[in-house]
């Protein structure tokens, strides 16, 4: 059993994105409350079916029944999840509940140095570009953005006056994708 924790405080987008691309068997996310009974629950009926391993994907901002979201805070009053530790709090408690070993991984900031891929370098090009055009244009308080494919601007104010967390609709379907046959 593996249990990967992964950044996202306050929004389960990488999670989501990461847990569904690499096969998670279960992903937990901030915006959804859960609970370890329901992933012991989903492992065990994997274990039934002769599945004798587990991916578990775990956004570090998830509060674990009903824990208090504790932790030292940083200089912005931030409670600094890395040393609250979710991932290793949830492998700890599935090992203990399972009795099969699960280890935690953290990636943490080590998921933002991988190799590009050529959608990559493409994409950074065209935001360059972009943001070359508008300082040329005068257009500062603005910030680059992908609208559907296609790169434009909006402004920051706009970009950043709201958290973007998992929609609901969105969540259910990996949801099913995820919990499978």
């Amino acid at each position: 059993m593996i249990v990967v924790e992964v950044m996202g405080r306050h929004a389960g987008w990488i999670a989501l994105e990461s847990g569904l691309a690499g096969g998670a068997h279960a992903i937990l996310i901030p915006e959804q409350p859960t609970s370890v009974d329901a992933v012991v629950a989903r492992l065990e009926d994997r274990r039934a079916r002769g599945r004798t391993y587990g991916i578990v994907v775990v956004s570090e901002g998830v509060v674990l029944d009903g824990d208090a979201a504790a932790g030292e805070l940083d200089d912005f009053g931030h409670a600094q999840l890395a040393k609250v530790g979710v991932g290793e709090v949830l492998a700890e408690r599935l090992s203990e509940r399972i009795r099969a070993e699960a280890r935690p991984v953290v990636l943490g900031h080590v998921q933002r140095g991988g190799t590009p891929i050529a959608f990559d370098r493409v994409i950074a090009t065209r935001f360059g570009e972009r943001a070359a055009h508008l300082v040329a244009e005068g257009g500062f308080g603005r910030m680059v953005a992908l609208h559907g494919g296609r790169i434009g601007d909006v402004e920051l104010s706009d970009a950043v006056s709201a958290l973007k967390t998992v929609p609901e609709d969105i969540w259910r379907a990996v949801e099913e994708v995820v919990a499978g046959p």
